[in-house]
């Protein structure tokens, strides 16, 4: 199967949210199974919950996190993975120092956005493709190597442990729209109007 490691610091605040909103987001474009998502940590200490400021942000978007548990990122994760997005490029160079070839699927959240908009817009089939996930990736990675600027000052999601409730809000709207981005860029954008007419015919 499929899968996207999500990576951050101590797997408790931004990974974790990003996890969530993957998931739900999948689940909504392929009710019959897309891809896996986990996250892990840097220097997570194992098992330990999301704290609660960012339950009760990702809860605010429809999202549950409660049942998380922070795991450690080890080198099989990374390996086992698709793609790997780190929330800041510190996490993204981690992977990539603990598994060298998996340089070409490690991204940070908004460079792999960035660099899939760049791409020819993709548009949902509603069904799950593996390999073209896999294609999108390597076609990402062809426009990094091939000399694509991003934005150098603006690459990292802010860490909010610590900080007020009101961060931890602003950071998962942040997190939220980047991975809604990054699917429709990854997978294709859905067909919201379809959607709609689909949903006014189902009726409440």
């Amino acid at each position: 199967m499929a899968s996207i490691l999500v990576v951050c610091t101590g797997n408790i605040c931004r990974s974790p949210m990003a996890e969530g909103f993957l998931r739900r987001d999948l689940r909504e474009r392929f009710p019959d199974g897309g891809p896996s998502v986990m996250s892990a940590g840097t220097i997570a200490w194992e098992n330990a919950p999301a704290v609660g400021e960012s339950i009760e942000a990702a809860s605010e978007r429809s999202t549950d996190i409660r049942a998380h548990r922070a795991r450690v990122l080890e080198p099989e994760l990374v390996v086992a993975a698709d793609l790997v997005i780190g929330m800041a490029t510190e996490h993204a160079d981690a992977t990539t120092a603990m598994v060298p070839q998996s340089r070409s699927r490690s991204f940070t959240l908004k460079e792999a956005v960035r660099l899939l908009e760049e791409l020819p817009a993709l548009q949902s089939t509603g069904t799950f493709d593996e390999g073209a996930l896999k294609a999108r990736v390597k076609q990402a990675h062809g426009l990094r190597v091939g000399g694509f600027e991003g934005n150098q000052y603006d690459e990292d999601v802010v860490d909010p442990l610590g900080l007020s409730v009101e961060t931890f809000r602003a950071v998962a709207w942040e997190i939220d729209t980047m991975c809604t981005r990054l699917l429709d860029g990854l997978l294709g954008a859905r067909d919201t109007v379809a959607m709609s007419e689909t949903n006014e015919e189902a009726g409440p």
